[in-house]
């Protein structure tokens, strides 16, 4: 008989592991609480670009996946993962989709079932918030009845290189038994699995992992800034200091940053240290004021290239190249580009945007949306590349278009600007 894995959540991160639970023999559940999602799921389609249509089609069709917003669905499962989001709230860690994931699907542990938290969240959390909202939901004892623990999610949307099946995976559990069995399952979804100590210590290593970037893009972006004052070029230096074999790693500049993980993983971790500790993680803190500031950099940057050519913001065409916010990922919601776009309409300046990626429903109603023609490159002021997606033709971009203030490093020549 199967296993049923149920995963909750149906995002970036739980359709990945519910298609690869299919492959690996589970039976699967994937529940959510958004209705649109579930109602697409259920006719074979896929909004996470990393899975296609005809994966869930094949996983309905062979009775091992079924999508719902009910909960009773996930009745005598064996695992279950939560991937829900963790996002913050007045600067704080918001924990209220974990623990209405936790009290829906206390109800429902048997003796020898496991849950496993992905959700990126503070050290402590499964042990210290989740655990009780389950042993209390299901009159169990952990990990006595069931077992605990937790794994930091490490998808990367649009990785066409690293992906779930074969990127290295954490692993914890809140005891000895609880990480075997823990260990036991991610071994049959991925190909690596690192067993830590203590489920603190995995929510820690997530933390560290992201804030390790946004440290260093935020480096990069003042130095970006300092460099341009001083005359000089920082992408030089960086491709220079990219030949060094060791000790360095290469960051670029750019908007800022965003994504589901980026602008909010460094928060938590400060949070965590000033609620533990009463300290103030500076150097989180400073890499937060730096990359926030960006976008606000990039509108000051695109007013005092437009008036050296006499031109001022109000009422130019600028065309904006990818809004997304990042190469292949299609959410722009939390998209550094999008600010950048806001602006400048509330500047007064006619924006055109093209990114084939991302859902139109999500952008602000002033902003046109083009094909980044010929015809429309020519016709702009300004063509402002935000996000380097490979379907946009460089070549082109720098032959038609009058001007070009690039963020990203992709083009160059007489009429090209880079950040």
């Amino acid at each position: 008989m199967r296993e049923k894995l149920v995963v909750i959540g149906q995002g970036y991160v739980g359709l990945p592991l519910a298609m690869r639970g299919v492959e690996a023999g589970f039976e699967v559940v994937g529940i959510d609480v958004d209705e649109w999602r579930i109602k697409r799921l259920g006719e074979g389609e896929s909004y996470v670009e990393d899975i296609h249509n005809d994966e869930v089609k094949a996983a309905l069709r062979g009775g091992r996946y079924m999508a719902s917003t009910d909960y009773a669905k996930a009745k005598d499962f064996d695992i279950c993962l939560i991937t829900v989001p963790t996002p913050l709230r007045e600067g704080a860690p918001d924990l209220r989709h974990i623990a209405s994931a936790g009290h829906s699907i206390a109800p429902l542990i048997r003796r020898g079932a496991t849950v496993v938290l992905e959700s990126t969240t503070y050290p402590g959390t499964t042990e210290e918030y989740l655990l009780p909202i389950l042993e209390k939901g299901s009159g169990l004892r952990a990990p006595d009845d069931f077992f605990l623990g937790y794994s930091p999610e490490r998808i990367d949307p649009g990785n066409s290189r690293w992906h779930l099946q074969n990127t290295p995976k954490v692993v914890s559990g809140i005891d000895e038994y609880s990480l075997k069995k823990i260990e036991v399952f991610y071994r049959q979804i991925v190909r690596e699995v690192v067993a830590v100590s203590s489920p603190q210590v995995a929510e820690l290593c997530k933390l560290l992992e992201n804030t390790f970037r946004h440290v260093n893009i935020a480096l990069v972006n003042e130095l970006s800034i300092f460099a341009q004052q001083l005359g000089i070029d920082v992408w030089e230096a960086i491709d220079a200091a990219s030949t060094k074999p060791f000790g360095f790693m290469r960051f670029t500049p750019g908007p800022g940053v965003g994504g589901h993980c980026l602008p909010i993983d460094p928060s938590y971790l400060s949070w965590a240290v000033k609620r533990g500790l009463g300290h103030n993680f500076r150097f989180v803190e400073l890499a937060n004021d730096i990359n926030r500031s960006m976008p606000s950099h990039v509108v000051h940057r695109l007013g005092l290239a437009l008036n050296k050519r006499a031109k001022p913001i109000k009422g130019s065409r600028l065309v904006l190249l990818g809004l997304a916010y990042k190469k292949n990922a299609g959410d722009c919601r939390e998209s550094p580009a999008i600010e950048v776009a806001r602006s400048l309409c509330k500047l007064g300046a006619r924006v055109r945007a093209a990114d084939p990626h991302v859902d139109r429903s999500l952008l602000p109603l002033n902003i046109e949306i083009i094909e980044a023609t010929g015809w429309e490159l020519a016709q702009a002021d300004v063509v402002v590349i935000l996000t380097d997606h490979d379907c946009f033709d460089y070549e082109m971009i720098e032959q038609v278009s009058p001007f070009v203030f690039d963020t990203r490093n992709r083009c160059r020549g007489p009429n090209v600007e880079r950040l």
